[in-house]
């Protein structure tokens, strides 16, 4: 189908699981030793970035150089950009109270529940989300204007992304802020800046790989899983969830759109 490399692509495919789950592994064990594994989120960003270098590696002398630079690049920085904010915000504090919940169902051995539960399913998810990247490898043939549209996408999620993440930030930093709502900057326009980005960088990402068929077909399920975490997994539904006992956040969220950047109701 259009000249894509099938069989090098499954290749492809287990050296990138491969390199997810060398990151998860890697983390759990720097987990264990320092007894909090909240670090596993610090781990999400660094997978894809493993994933992507990886795919360029094992995809040498494959499809567009231009196109396999491309995807590997806006990867790495997407990843790498995620992995240092979260590590910034954990910096400190201890177990995160996601897990601690999750830990205190297990039967048996708390780590290896985790292990099981967390990293192992975290890295499979990396693997699957990481779809586009990896197909856009074999991908021959010059970019057009569809890549260059996925490209302006992706920087559009970038730009909300670290932007609502900087913002959030700054407001929480200033000790004026306590017990405050934060709807300032973009987070005045959206609930979720951040989450909007990640959203719109992934459906970025997919756009650059369309113009193979076949790229497309294998890829697609990337941006949809991902749009399923963002809003119904463990994103904008669980954090609103946890935000909806603080004082004013009901107001906050009855002018706000929940997802998609609108006008502030009034």
């Amino acid at each position: 189908m259009n000249g894509f490399a099938w069989g090098d692509f499954a290749v492809g495919l287990a050296w990138s699981a491969a390199a997810s789950l060398a990151v998860m592994l890697g983390t759990f064990a720097v987990a264990v030793r320092k007894g909090v594994h909240r670090i596993v989120d610090v781990a999400w960003g660094l997978g894809f970035a493993a994933v992507a270098g990886v795919s360029l590696l094992a995809s040498t002398g494959a499809g567009d150089p231009g196109r396999r630079a491309l995807v590997t690049v806006l990867t790495a920085v997407w990843g790498l950009r995620l992995a240092g904010h979260i590590a910034r915000r954990g910096r400190g504090h201890g177990e995160d109270p996601r897990y601690e919940r999750m830990l205190a169902k297990a039967r048996g051995d708390r780590n290896l529940y985790a292990l099981r539960m967390v990293y192992l399913l975290q890295g499979a998810l990396v693997w699957l989300v990481s779809l586009p990247v990896q197909a856009a490898q074999y991908v021959p043939g010059p970019m057009s204007g569809l890549a260059w549209a996925g490209t302006a996408l992706w920087a559009v999620g970038m730009f909300f992304e670290a932007v609502g993440d900087a913002q959030l930030a700054r407001f929480k930093g200033d000790p004026a802020s306590k017990g405050r709502i934060m709807d300032r900057g973009l987070w005045r326009y959206t609930r979720h800046p951040n989450y909007f980005g990640d959203f719109c960088v992934w459906w970025g990402l997919f756009l650059i790989v369309c113009e193979s068929p076949a790229a497309a077909a294998v890829s697609v399920l990337s941006p949809l899983v991902m749009s399923l975490l963002l809003t119904k997994g463990s994103g904008k539904r669980l954090l609103e969830q946890h935000m909806a006992e603080r004082a004013g956040y009901a107001e906050y969220a009855s002018r706000t759109s929940g997802f998609f950047p609108l006008p502030p109701r009034r």
